[in-house]
């Protein structure tokens, strides 16, 4: 339990580390923010896959393809229905120049929600790797997800200051999206540790939320005119650097 309140803290404690960066490189280049994001895409695209839909395969028996397709579905379904309440975080981004004082202001709260919204599933995806008792698979997953948290974190600093958002109540903000992670972490451990039988099931569920964070929001937000032969070529390497942890690890 220890290590995992543990992790839970270092991987929501990510998007904060991500935020004081931010601060320090308020106008870091697009191209840069870009590439960091694009890594951390490829690690979260091969965690999902290796240590989670994987392993849903495996721990679901003579059903386990079948459980592991639904739930990639559902966890993938569970964040479409959450993107039509809170914008995509590349539509909050753009434009805001053009808009006043207090519209910035309200985009930029809720782009701070959207955000706090897609890390309850992503650190559901950690709890249950520890849940499921595989406990390199899961500090590979939390890792990979840590690793997207840092990039993201940064992203938030610079639109919220841009509307007149103090430096103080901008922390907090940061703080508060990393926080959402922790609480997804401790609900996704107790869910899949107290009822082993949802295992194969929480797990597809948790890879799909991931897959579904990769191409909706990472993705698409990456590939700006003129980087994305570059994006797809860090994302390429962050899969690689997963692929190789994940076989000299297991």
């Amino acid at each position: 339990m220890e290590m995992v309140l543990l992790t839970a803290l270092g991987v929501g404690g990510a998007t904060v580390f991500g935020a004081l960066i931010g601060f320090i490189f308020k106008k870091m280049s697009h191209k840069f923010s870009d590439l960091v994001l694009s890594f951390a895409a490829g690690i979260m695209l091969s965690a999902a896959v290796l240590g989670l839909i994987v392993p849903s395969v495996e721990y679901g028996g003579k059903f386990g393809l079948w459980i592991t397709v639904a739930g990639v579905f559902c966890g993938a379904i569970c964040l479409t229905v959450i993107d039509r309440v809170v914008p995509h975080l590349h539509k909050m981004i753009g434009g805001e120049a053009e808009q006043s004082r207090n519209s910035q202001l309200s985009k930029v709260l809720l782009f701070v929600t959207a955000i706090a919204i897609h890390n309850l599933p992503e650190g559901i995806a950690a709890g249950v790797g520890f849940g499921s008792g595989d406990t390199n698979q899961a500090l590979l997953i939390a890792g990979g997800i840590a690793l997207q948290n840092i990039p993201e974190g940064m992203i938030i600093i610079g639109p919220m200051l841009a509307a007149g958002v103090s430096p103080k109540k901008t922390f907090v903000c940061a703080m508060f999206t990393g926080l959402v992670e922790v609480v997804g972490a401790l609900l996704g451990y107790f869910a899949v540790h107290v009822a082993q039988v949802i295992l194969p099931f929480a797990l597809a569920f948790a890879g799909g939320t991931m897959l579904y964070v990769v191409s909706d929001e990472m993705i698409p937000e990456t590939h700006h005119e003129g980087h994305q032969q570059g994006a797809t070529y860090a994302l390429l390497v962050g899969f690689c650097v997963m692929l190789i942890s994940d076989v000299l690890l297991g």
